[in-house]
């Protein structure tokens, strides 16, 4: 299953998609900044706006070493470490997207800084009490093992760190309408309940944990993206050229549902106990 959701997210040379669009912009690729990307490399609900607002509730030090669990294209992680001048190590399972991830950064000038390799968060390839915190972005949506997935972020990370996570819950009347953009037919998708998803992280031993509702904030973004969409304003760079020729669909389901109760986005940060 695991690359069934890999292949779902990227397939191809999505590194050639995105200087294509990139050169229909007249952006050179020798002076590209953070700006340049974030249309399009911070691939999860509301993009850059919802990474700063996760920014802003995370406590990184200069210097810390941060692990971005799921980083897609990495442009949070560049994001992390440009903001808080920290290391951040990003994993994903998809491999057009790391591929691409650690060009994007070579252009950047960013690698001593980022490092994206490929590799599953129910299996986190880094030894225990390693990282000062950890965050995921709309990740765990596709994760089948929860348990293991927060066990494994709660192993690795040192006593006293942080994780932080945004994911579309299951709302109370479920089943959601698809395509979404975590799944075209249902597969591949394991939604829980924030109050399931505050269990699980328990029983993984965290504490201090926080939940924020982001569901109204979600539908204003997807209603914006939508209008855009319908009008053919849609910019050459953006998140679209990644969800192919359903995104319009799949934006209308995601706003859909979570107007009907049938997902319930949320925020979350919480701790390793010291």
């Amino acid at each position: 299953m695991t690359s069934e959701i890999a292949d779902h997210w990227g397939k191809g040379d999505v590194y050639s998609l995105i200087v294509s669009a990139l050169n229909k912009m007249s952006k050179p690729l020798d002076g590209l900044t953070l700006e340049d990307l974030a249309s399009v490399d911070h691939f999860h609900a509301r993009g850059l706006p919802a990474t700063i607002e996760l920014a802003d509730l995370l406590p990184i030090k200069v210097d810390q070493h941060i692990l971005d669990i799921g980083c897609g294209l990495g442009g949070p992680a560049r994001y992390m470490a440009n903001r808080f001048q920290c290391k951040v190590s990003g994993l994903d399972i998809t491999v057009p997207f790391v591929e691409a991830a650690n060009k994007l950064t070579a252009l950047l000038r960013m690698e001593s800084a980022v490092k994206i390799e490929q590799g599953d968060g129910q299996r986190l390839p880094y030894p225990d009490s390693h990282f000062d915190g950890a965050y995921t972005q709309h990740v765990t949506m596709n994760v089948a093992d929860r348990q293991r997935f927060f066990t494994e972020a709660y192993r690795v990370l040192k006593p006293g760190a942080f994780f932080a996570l945004s994911e579309h819950g299951l709302g109370p009347k479920g089943n959601p309408h698809h395509p979404v953009p975590w799944s075209a037919d249902g597969s591949g998708a394991y939604l829980i309940t924030p109050s399931e998803t505050r269990t699980v992280l328990e029983q993984a031993g965290f504490e201090d944990i926080v939940i924020d509702d982001t569901g109204a904030k979600y539908a204003a973004g997807y209603r914006i993206a939508i209008e855009k969409a319908e009008k053919g304003a849609l910019p050459p760079l953006g998140v679209h050229l990644l969800m192919g020729e359903t995104a319009l669909q799949k934006t209308r389901n995601t706003l859909r549902n979570i107007e009907e109760g049938r997902t319930h986005p949320i925020q979350l940060i919480c701790y390793k106990p010291r």
